[in-house]
């Protein structure tokens, strides 16, 4: 069966594997149709990834296909369209019995920290697939972008005189710029990148700006879209240290930073930076299983539409050599797919 492997930073290779066991009691063996490509495989791939261990079969935003279903499954049938939840959880430690599988103690994310969705077929614990009657299987390979924007959105447990920054608008920014939006409070961008900051604009409808490397004219520009007052909740989604130092700036007067971007250098800032204005300071990992259902209820609504954000496509065969070229901005990158079929 085939598969491709990341062996170590930037080294790919096509190997073959023994195709998945029947399924057994609770799992299901699937086909991966669509995958998406997100910053973790490209940090992966760089070698920047705190949580990635070579080597390793890539593949944790997935449109799949039920193929064969193990003994008291009910939530799904062969045949079904799944978009698949990739965070494989242990269910008894603490951060399980308190509800929150997304920082489960014993956490292996597909794709991460075992192996994922890019070979043909594999088997996973059915109550992790998530299916819809409509979607095709490229908008489910996005809805696990969508539940990290989601959930991170949902940690700043946004009121409503907040006002919802967010630095960075690779896909995980954008996903939290759908969220912040549907909020319905004032929404702003920043970003390095001229080209994304004109899909904020012209395809989401959102405030945006150039993140420049002087932070005094970052907090001016602020000013200027926030009329002088600067924003309540402050996501960073960069994954860049510096730009995760310099976001306490940012933060207006009893607001919160929310990191959902990973880093795998010091983040540091000065003590009164964040006591001054009281300040929360959060982190976001993955999502919930509540965040996959509401997501696929409303791309099946058409209340989030997803379709302007794929801009590059490659095939199973190819992918191995284009992939490279995802890591440049240059190429105007905003979200690629693997097509498996």
């Amino acid at each position: 069966m085939k598969a491709i492997c990341l062996q170590e930073p930037k080294v790919w290779e096509k190997i073959d594997i023994e195709p998945p066991a029947a399924p057994g009691p609770g799992q299901v063996t699937v086909k991966t149709h669509r995958m998406g490509i997100c910053g973790t495989d490209l940090s992966g791939y760089l070698g920047k990834m705190p949580f990635f261990s070579y080597p390793r079969i890539p593949g944790h935003e997935l449109g799949v296909e039920v193929l064969e279903v193990g003994p008291d499954v009910t939530n799904v049938k062969p045949g079904d369209r799944c978009s698949v939840e990739p965070y494989m959880n242990c269910g008894t430690c603490l951060a399980c019995r308190r509800g929150m599988t997304n920082c489960c103690t014993n956490l292996k994310v597909l794709g991460v920290m075992t192996d994922g969705g890019l070979c043909e077929k594999f088997t996973l614990p059915a109550h992790k697939l998530h299916p819809s009657a409509s979607l095709e299987y490229e908008q489910l390979a996005l809805v696990e972008t969508l539940g990290i924007g989601c959930h991170a959105v949902d940690r700043g447990q946004v009121r409503p005189d907040d006002s919802i920054l967010v630095i960075g608008a690779g896909p995980i920014g954008l996903a939290a710029i759908v969220f912040a939006k549907l909020t319905g409070q004032p929404t702003f961008v920043l970003d390095l990148n001229q080209q994304r900051l004109d899909f904020c604009t012209e395809k989401m409808g959102v405030d945006a700006t150039v993140l420049s490397s002087d932070r005094d004219s970052n907090i001016a520009a602020l000013r200027d879209l926030t009329n002088g007052e600067l924003p309540t909740i402050v996501i960073d989604a960069t994954g860049s240290h510096h730009s995760m130092s310099d976001a306490f700036h940012y933060v207006g007067p009893t607001g919160k930073l929310i990191y959902v971007g990973i880093t795998m250098q010091p983040v540091s800032f000065e003590h009164k930076i964040m006591h001054r204005p009281e300040m929360d300071v959060l982190a976001s990992r993955n999502a919930l299983p509540r965040d996959f259902t509401r997501i696929i209820n409303l791309m099946e609504s058409g209340d989030i539409d997803t379709s302007p954000w794929i801009t590059h496509r490659t095939t199973f065969d190819e992918m191995p050599d284009v992939f490279d070229s995802y890591t440049k901005p240059e190429t105007g990158v905003i979200k690629a797919v693997v097509e498996l079929t």
